[in-house]
């Protein structure tokens, strides 16, 4: 069983910066894929970045790459998305998740376990 939460979430201008965290809580931490994924109002929940259990590994949809970058410190059970250059379309409640899984998924489905979110807002 694995806990998830995020935290650092906030309203901000566009081109301003974000570092979400996301705190876990049970033993197979270091061994899960952990994603990121968000979800604006009246639209379904995207994939947004994931890490392979041991930091090797990461995928991004297109329109992040190049602003936000994934990592993760897996002696503190700890993945962070770090966000530059933000856009009002960037808007959304952003999820974190663990899947049991050495790949690099990016289905939510693939995702076992999630967090309860935060709310990450940019002003024009």
């Amino acid at each position: 069983q694995v806990q998830l939460v995020e935290s650092g979430g906030g309203l901000v201008q566009a081109g301003d910066s974000l570092r979400l965290s996301c705190a876990a809580s049970g033993r197979t931490f270091s061994t899960n894929a952990m994603g990121w994924f968000r979800q604006a109002p009246g639209k379904e929940r995207e994939f947004v970045a994931t890490i392979r259990w041991n930091g090797r590994g990461t995928s991004y949809r297109d329109t992040v790459k190049g602003r936000f970058t994934i990592s993760r410190d897996n002696a503190k059970n700890t993945v962070y998305l770090q966000m530059n250059s933000l856009k009002p379309e960037d808007t959304a409640v952003y999820y974190c998740a663990a899947a049991v899984t050495s790949s690099l998924p990016i289905s939510p489905g693939t995702y076992t376990y999630w967090g309860q979110g935060t709310q990450v807002t940019v002003s024009s």
